[in-house]
């Protein structure tokens, strides 16, 4: 199951988030900053799942943008990871380009197809043609 859904620029900066189990605000705060610079500091020929704490970080960087899901032990690192791709994918089509000024504007509209590939924490999972 898929805990949260981070898109962050290389400033640490929280663009975009999403909790799919509740955390309080300020643990949230906490967990992001934590989260970030793990993998921030992360070389480009590191592997791009990292296990932290209980679960495990799934992430993927796109330019000056970083996409993170933290998932549980249970769940499939290398399907979390073509999830984001397809995110970034969509995301690249619909607005010409990825870039993380954009949230700003298309916050709402990045939520919903983000919202559409992830239901209650689960993979949605649809045949693309």
């Amino acid at each position: 199951m898929i805990k949260f859904f981070l898109m962050v620029n290389k400033q640490g900066q929280t663009r975009l988030s999403r909790y799919y189990e509740h955390v309080e605000i300020n643990k949230r705060t906490v967990l992001e900053a934590e989260v970030i610079r793990n993998c921030l500091s992360r070389s480009k020929d590191e592997c791009s799942f990292v296990e932290y704490k209980d679960f495990k970080l799934v992430y993927r960087q796109y330019a000056a943008l970083f996409v993170v899901v933290g998932i549980d032990q249970t769940e499939n690192e290398m399907a979390v990871y073509e999830l984001i791709h397809n995110f970034v994918e969509v995301l690249d089509k619909y607005f010409s380009r990825v870039a993380s000024v954009m949230f700003n504007d298309y916050e709402m509209r990045s939520s919903e197809i983000r919202d559409q590939n992830i239901t209650n924490g689960c993979l949605s999972l649809f045949l693309a043609e």
